[in-house]
């Protein structure tokens, strides 16, 4: 085996060598490792180490003791295996200083073009990296094989999943490693476990972000809740921006303050681009389709286009004035993309104002109360919408940062109407509101200004200068 330094002629003078003796001897075998310079010395450093042999240059030679065993037979450098030849067969070298150098310089250019080819050939398989905080919460446990069967990334993309959470739930971290890797999902490459901060979101291509405080306003003040979503959202930005990809997409979900923690996230990381982060309001869309559909009678998958307003964790506006049913058992049919308003068809308004829209409404207790399926597959919908687009012609609550779109403040995340297209996604501005609707904007938006106000005022009497 001939180990060294690609740049190195000794090693040059050392390989030439090498490819006579196997060239004419018939059970001489060869064997080459080539090392960039500047990774020589690690390498070195550690194949002595594991062998305990003692050897300092380049080349490093040795004999692989391949019909007894045990580990290698130390050789040395140029000089002992120039020697080695001589004794041995009655070969030697009479190459000249100067092509020791061209060799060299060749032999750099080549490993090169090695390495070059290694990383492309690696990157076309790499694994997309995935990052999930707080990943004890209950909805990680659910979100776990969403991710990793194949539908959200597609059938050929294999992912690495990253489980982040404190020291004390270590435990509960390697029991979710072990049931994952013991259903065997063909794409997952590697699930992990982490409890050191320091090295969270390496590499991250998508982080999920789950922390929540448990809100009690009886034991303290909101201000006091936003301050922790605040100190949460200051360890985890700077990291991103120094950790992760350039294009890592950032999804806040959580039961409480998701958006204020993405709009959190975007100050305290500038570097990370605005339109890669947002807050999922695809579980209070799905139950609130769940629950028009048992009221009509008809399949959840038949209405479409409920939009979800506002702060996807705490105040918001189901708004119905641009929903449709599709396949509704009724008195007209039609093909399959033939549709109908959903407000002509239930009658019964006294329950969209009592049961459905009101603050104290079953809709709102249903997604209070949901921990672990609803918003595990809220959180794989958003993301299967960002890599492979929304259904054509449907719209999708998500919370964005506002631009000013329907009136709402810039400069805070609002769950609005958005399409997905080519992994990127943009509001529906052509989308019509009345009146009424504008005056409920006006009042979600104000809460999440309130929100952002707290926070900054944190940030301040944190950062005073």
């Amino acid at each position: 085996v001939f180990t060294g330094k690609a740049n190195c002629p000794y090693y040059a003078k050392a390989e030439h060598l090498a490819d006579c003796l196997q060239a004419t001897l018939p059970n001489f075998r060869v064997h080459k490792i080539t090392q960039h310079p500047d990774k020589w010395e690690q390498w070195l450093h550690d194949i002595c180490e594991t062998n305990g042999w003692e050897h300092r240059e380049s080349p490093i030679v040795w004999r692989e003791l391949l019909d007894r065993g045990g580990k290698g037979q130390l050789l040395g450098g140029l000089n002992d295996f120039l020697e080695y030849a001589q004794r041995y067969y009655g070969i030697t070298s009479m190459m000249l200083s100067e092509e020791m150098l061209d060799i060299a310089e060749e032999n750099l250019q080549a490993h090169l073009e090695i390495v070059k080819e290694d990383e492309e050939i690696k990157s076309l398989i790499k694994p997309v990296q995935i990052w999930i905080t707080s990943a004890s919460a209950p909805i990680c446990y659910q979100l776990i094989p969403l991710l990793a069967n194949g539908e959200v990334f597609g059938m050929t993309t294999e992912i690495s999943i990253h489980l982040l959470d404190t020291g004390q739930f270590k435990e509960v971290l390697c029991s979710i490693v072990m049931e994952a890797e013991d259903m065997a999902f063909p794409l997952l490459r590697s699930i992990l476990e982490h409890t050191e901060i320091d090295e969270a979101f390496i590499e991250a291509d998508v982080i999920i972000v789950l922390d929540d405080v448990l809100l009690n306003l009886e034991v303290q003040s909101l201000e006091n809740y936003i301050r922790e979503v605040s100190e949460i959202c200051q360890v985890y930005a700077p990291l991103i921006e120094k950790n992760a990809k350039s294009e890592v997409r950032v999804i806040s979900s959580g039961k409480t303050f998701a958006n204020l923690k993405a709009m959190l996230i975007m100050t305290y990381g500038p570097s990370i681009k605005p339109e890669n982060i947002i807050a999922v309001a695809t579980a209070w869309e799905s139950a609130a389709k769940a629950m028009l559909a048992r009221k009509l009678n008809m399949s959840t998958a038949g209405v479409k286009d409920v939009i979800v307003w506002g702060n996807t964790t705490g105040s918001n506006y189901i708004d119905l004035s641009h929903a449709k049913l599709y396949g509704y058992d009724c008195a007209i049919w039609g093909p399959a993309n033939f549709q109908r308003p959903l407000l002509n068809m239930i009658y019964d308004r006294e329950w969209i104002h009592s049961e459905f829209l009101s603050a104290q409404g079953s809709l709102r207790s249903r997604v209070g109360r949901c921990t672990g399926m609803l918003p595990a597959h809220a959180v794989a919908t958003a993301l299967q919408y960002w890599y492979h687009g929304s259904p054509p012609g449907e719209i999708v609550s998500m919370g964005v940062l506002s631009e000013g779109q329907f009136c709402v403040p810039e400069g805070i995340i609002f769950s609005m109407p958005v399409r997905f297209q080519n992994g990127n996604w943009e509001v529906i501005k052509e989308l019509e509101i009345d009146g009424t609707t504008q005056e409920v904007l006006g009042r979600l938006a104000h809460e999440l200004i309130q929100e952002k106000l707290v926070a900054l005022k944190e940030i301040k009497e944190i950062h005073p200068y």
